[in-house]
């Protein structure tokens, strides 16, 4: 049962973000606000991530009230995306987005350290839970697309409200924590986590993913149609990056009984670095389709490997925290960094500058954090029970 509810969180919460997410910009336009605006409301949130994540992670985490503090913040967010399509003032607009950033960021490193706790050591089965995240999102895709266009922008946001509560629902059955550890200071704490240089190292190649995640989802389309794409191969570009996640979210089991996590998250970041510089060259706007076939290798395989990892190094009791620091790296700094370099340098530089000059940095990355890993201590090992093919 734990996997059942582990899969049916992610596939609610994720079919609950297709409903409203991908509608935010087009209700702000709706409204005839500026392009400063709409800047603002939607480059403030990886900052917001970055700076209130980490106090609710850890403030969870020293309380040991991670159910009530999730279920709480799933409240809130639903009560938000209520509203959202009622309010047209902007200084209004801009307080509620703050909000909803605070709680959407918090609700997902909640769940990846309660799902991975839940699975009792099976921390390789995180990817076949995840997966209920890609199969809910693109159900929700299709169906709320159809009734946004025959209904208008709100009923994408109440359809997400109705949805989100069901996710609020599910969430009640995951378990976050042994509530027999009470001294967690004698085991270890949070900045032990900052003082691990195999940690911060990882925080590092976390924090180029969410630059580049940032910079080729929103500037992916406005390249492809310098390169004379139409709406329908840019609707195909996004389904390819979508459907490629299932393989790789399905056998991710296998993949980290038999490379480890962490040389996953390594594998995640060659990949980002090839894909930006095949974006780089790609002279036609179809073999963008074949590109978008590596991003299975890409977030999702940073982000499953990554929850795993960040546990494996978390001090006992703050599993929280350590899901909390690498969503941070990921979906804060990197994103807010991503999102204003990309669109400094896609102004200067032009699609094909920018992609080039992020694979150029991915590959200094890498070098440099392969070259300091080899003059730290090994880490200890880390057992993962063989892969099996339940769901």
């Amino acid at each position: 049962m734990n996997k059942f509810w582990s899969f049916s969180f992610y596939f609610v919460f994720f079919a609950g973000v297709a409903s409203f997410g991908p509608y935010r910009v087009l209700y702000y336009q709706s409204l005839d606000f500026t392009g400063a605006q709409i800047g603002l409301l939607v480059g403030i949130a990886p900052l917001i991530t970055a700076v209130s994540l980490p106090f609710l992670t850890g403030l969870a985490d020293k309380s040991n009230r991670h159910k009530t503090m999730m279920s709480a913040l799933l409240f809130l967010l639903i009560l938000l995306i209520f509203v959202y399509p009622l309010v047209t003032d902007f200084a209004l607009m801009l307080m509620v987005a703050i909000l909803l950033t605070v709680c959407f960021s918090a609700v997902m490193p909640f769940a990846a350290s309660a799902i991975i706790y839940m699975l009792q050591g099976r921390r390789d089965l995180f990817g076949r839970m995840r997966l209920g995240g890609t199969i809910g999102f693109s159900i929700a895709s299709t169906i709320i697309g159809a009734l946004v266009e025959s209904n208008g922008l709100r009923i994408g946001f109440w359809a997400a409200a109705i949805i989100m509560l069901g996710a609020l629902i599910v969430s009640l059955k995951l378990e976050h924590t042994d509530k027999k550890v009470k001294k967690r200071e004698e085991k270890g704490n949070a900045r032990d986590l900052l003082k691990n240089p195999h940690f911060v190292l990882f925080l590092l190649l976390g924090f180029c993913g969410g630059i580049s995640f940032t910079t080729i989802n929103t500037y992916l389309f406005p390249y492809m149609q310098e390169l004379g794409a139409g709406e329908s191969i840019m609707g195909l570009a996004l389904t390819f990056g979508t459907l490629v996640e299932i393989p790789v979210l399905f056998f991710m089991s296998n993949f980290v009984k038999r490379f480890k996590p962490y040389a996953l998250v390594m594998f995640s970041i060659v990949m980002t670095g090839l894909r930006f510089f095949l974006l780089a060259i790609v002279p036609d706007p179809t073999l963008v389709l074949f590109v978008q076939l590596l991003n299975g290798f890409n977030h999702p395989l940073l982000t499953t490997a990554g929850a795993i990892y960040a546990d494996e190094q978390a001090p006992e009791g703050y599993r929280a925290t350590a899901q909390g620091l690498f969503n941070v790296a990921v979906s804060g700094i990197g994103a807010a960094l991503g999102g204003f370099m990309g669109g400094l340098m896609f102004d200067s530089l032009g699609a094909r500058g920018m992609y080039f000059v992020f694979g150029v940095m991915i590959v200094v990355v890498v070098i440099v954090v392969t070259f300091v890993r080899r003059f730290l201590p090994a880490e200890n090992p880390v057992v993962i029970p063989e892969p099996t093919f339940e769901t």
